[in-house]
C-alpha cells in the first residue's frame, strides 16, 4: 500500500463531520499482531482437535481441563502480542470524534491494551474467566490443584468467559452495537469476513439507515459504491493513513495495562 493512499473526499468529510462513529472490528486486525485466528489456532498439540469440539458447553462438560488448557495455551499467545497500529489508530480515533464505539468480535483484549476506553467484547474475552454456575465473573484467579480452577463463591469450575458454538451474544452487549449501528453517522468495519451472525448484519444496519460505511480488508468483493467504500489493504496501514487524510497526524497511545489472569 501506498504511504498516501488516496480516500474518497465524501467519505473524508463524513469523518469529520460525524457526531457518532462505530466500527466493528474481527480477526484480520489482530492477526496483523500475529495472533492466529480461532480456526488457524489449531496447531501442535492441538492439531488432531476441531475447533467445535473443544469451545462448547458440552466439551466442557465432557472434559473440563481439555478444554481449559487450550484457552490457556491460547491465553499465552495472546499475551506474547502486542497492539498493532490499527489497535492503536483506533485508540486515537477516540479522540478526534465526540462519540466512538468500538465493538469488537476479538476475545484477545488488545483494544483495550491499546488504549480504548469501552470495547463492546461481544465475543466475550480470554483474559476473564466466569463460573459455570453462578455465573460469577473472574479478571484473576488461582492455578492451583487440578486445572480448571473453581469458583471461590459457589466451587464449581470456572470456565473461559467466552461466547461458544451454541451460545448467544450477551443480550445487552448486543443491544448496544445494534443501537450503535442504527445511530452512528459512520460505520467503519475492519478485518472481518462479514460471515458470523448477528455482528455481520451491524454494517447493513448503518446502510440502511443511511450512514456511509467503510469495508477495511485486504479482499473486499465487488465493486462498492457510496455510501459503501471499499478501504482495501492491511488494517494497521490502512487506518492510520485514513486519519492522517482526515486530520493529519493523529495523536498515538502507547499499550495499556499487561493482560491480567493465568
Amino acid at each position: 500500500m501506498a504511504d498516501t493512499p488516496a480516500f474518497p473526499p465524501d467519505l473524508l468529510d463524513a469523518l469529520r463531520r460525524a457526531r457518532h462513529v462505530a466500527v466493528l472490528t474481527g480477526a484480520g486486525g489482530s492477526a496483523e499482531s500475529g495472533i492466529p485466528t480461532f480456526r488457524e489456532a489449531q496447531t501442535g498439540l492441538w492439531a488432531r482437535f476441531s475447533p467445535e469440539e473443544l469451545a462448547t458447553p458440552a466439551a466442557f462438560a465432557r472434559d473440563p481441563r481439555l478444554v481449559w488448557e487450550w484457552y490457556a495455551w491460547r491465553r499465552g499467545l495472546v499475551r506474547a502480542a502486542e497492539p498493532n497500529p490499527a489497535h492503536r489508530a483506533l485508540a486515537a480515533l477516540e479522540g478526534l470524534v465526540p462519540r466512538l464505539t468500538l465493538i469488537t468480535q476479538n476475545v484477545d483484549g488488545l483494544h483495550a491494551r491499546a488504549g480504548s476506553a469501552d470495547p463492546i467484547e461481544l465475543h466475550g474475552s480470554l483474559a476473564r474467566a466466569r463460573c459455570r454456575s453462578c455465573h460469577a465473573v473472574y479478571a484473576e484467579w488461582e492455578e492451583a490443584g487440578e486445572p480448571p480452577p473453581r469458583c471461590s463463591r459457589c466451587g464449581d469450575l470456572l470456565r473461559p468467559d467466552v461466547v461458544w458454538f451454541g451460545e448467544t451474544l450477551p443480550r445487552d452487549l448486543l443491544g448496544r452495537a445494534v443501537e450503535a449501528a442504527l445511530g452512528c453517522d459512520v460505520f467503519l468495519s475492519v478485518g472481518t469476513s462479514g460471515l458470523v451472525e448477528p455482528a455481520a448484519s451491524l454494517p447493513r444496519l448503518a446502510l440502511e439507515r443511511g450512514a456511509p460505511v467503510a469495508v477495511v480488508n485486504p479482499e473486499v468483493p465487488g465493486r462498492p459504491a457510496p455510501p459503501l467504500y471499499a478501504l482495501r489493504g492491511r488494517a494497521g496501514e490502512v487506518l492510520p493513513a485514513l486519519l492522517r487524510a482526515a486530520w493529519g497526524e493523529a495523536p498515538g497511545r502507547g499499550p495499556g495495562p499487561p493482560m491480567r489472569g493465568q
